[in-house]
């Protein structure tokens, strides 16, 4: 039989070790509670912005959940971010259609109404009072151009948009160079990495992931080994051509079709600190990527979105530069904050009314169908 004497020392340490226990789980619970007070006071909620999407098998498209709402993000119900939209279209009505990726979609800004796709119809209302303008945002984070394709063909299309607007880059040229990177020797795959489970599920842990990425990013940075090595003559070959079948494809009927160049934080002329702080989110779905190879990267992009533009008839929306690389501007690498989405709703605003046959009509509803005759021949 063990002494009294014995397994009292014992006991003590089994009993510290449980109370150590305890006051950890409860410290955990405590930052878990923190950090999704944190989340509701910047997002107005503290879910997961996950439960915004689906899988449409017949389409084999994400989606966004029609009727969804998560925070300060409203899907209508014809699965849109955004206001309700009328179908069939009004008598007169003059639709513009946003296509894109997360960088149109906006999950960053403050609610609905300070989405770039929103202001740009704003400014078009106060331009032309007396004009009935209404629009549908058919972005989706992660879509590339091809999806926006499949988007446009199956979801767009029976809206009967008047105009649409395309702003795509960061998607397909990541996509390109994680196969790249894998072709290289530098990835084993050219998938993204995903979130675990308990960041999934756990905003303390997906907070840890995230930053424990961004550190891996940083330093990343700083290496010159391991990089993926471009070649400008044969980069961004397949953007450009399903770019083309994009703008075709929008085209049709002689509609109207604008495409902006792409807009980034991370800026030449920044020193290197501000670099290594502008690319950091890019670098987290480019991982073997430089700081000049981004640059380079970001800059063949918009230079195949000006000819593709201007091969295929479309408006151009220039100055991708005129949206200050700070952060007042840039949530992130791509992503806009509110000050970023009203100059971005900006550079598409001006582009639109500066066309000589839309800004010397009475009438705006006539102008976008001379527009769009003139574009068409």
């Amino acid at each position: 039989m063990t002494s009294p004497t014995r397994s009292s020392p014992r006991l003590k340490w089994v009993a510290l070790a449980i109370v150590v226990c305890i006051a950890t789980i409860l410290l955990l619970l405590a930052a878990e509670g923190a950090v999704r007070l944190r989340q509701w006071s910047r997002h107005g909620t503290a879910a997961s912005f996950e439960a915004l999407y689906r899988l449409d098998e017949k389409l084999d498209l994400r989606v966004l959940v029609p009727g969804a709402r998560v925070g300060n993000i409203t899907v209508n119900t014809l699965g849109f971010r955004g206001p309700e939209i009328a179908v069939p279209k009004p008598q007169g009505r003059i639709r513009i259609a946003f296509l894109g990726a997360s960088t149109t979609f906006c999950a960053e800004a403050s609610g609905d109404m300070a989405v770039w796709p929103h202001l740009v119809v704003e400014r078009l209302r106060a331009r032309f009072p007396k004009a009935d303008f209404d629009y549908a945002n058919g972005a989706v984070p992660g879509y590339t151009v091809r999806t926006s394709l499949r988007n446009l063909q199956q979801r767009i299309e029976p809206l009967e948009p008047d105009v649409v607007v395309i702003y795509h880059a960061t998607n397909d040229l990541s996509q390109e160079v994680r196969t790249l990177a894998l072709a290289q020797g530098l990835a084993k795959t050219t998938e993204s990495r995903e979130r675990s489970w308990f960041a999934q599920n756990l905003r303390l842990w997906e907070l840890v992931e995230k930053n424990l990425r961004v550190i891996a990013a940083r330093r990343g940075a700083e290496s010159s080994r391991g990089r993926v090595v471009l070649d400008q003559k044969t980069l961004g070959k397949e953007f450009e051509r399903n770019l083309g079948k994009l703008i075709d494809a929008a085209g049709h009927d002689g509609r109207l079709v604008a495409v902006a160049t792409f807009s980034t934080r991370l800026r030449p002329e920044q020193t290197d600190e501000e670099k290594k702080k502008a690319a950091v989110s890019a670098l987290i779905y480019m991982p073997s990527m430089s700081l000049d190879g981004l640059l380079a990267g970001y800059r063949r992009y918009n230079d195949i979105i000006r000819a593709v533009a201007q091969a295929r008839g479309a408006l151009l929306v220039e100055g991708e530069n005129d949206i200050p690389g700070d952060a007042q501007h840039f949530a992130d690498s791509v992503h806009f904050t509110d000050g970023g989405s009203r100059s971005m709703a900006e550079r598409v605003f001006k582009t639109l009314v500066a066309h000589p046959r839309f800004a010397s009509m009475p009438s705006p509803q006539h102008a976008l169908r001379d527009v769009a005759a003139t574009a068409s021949r």
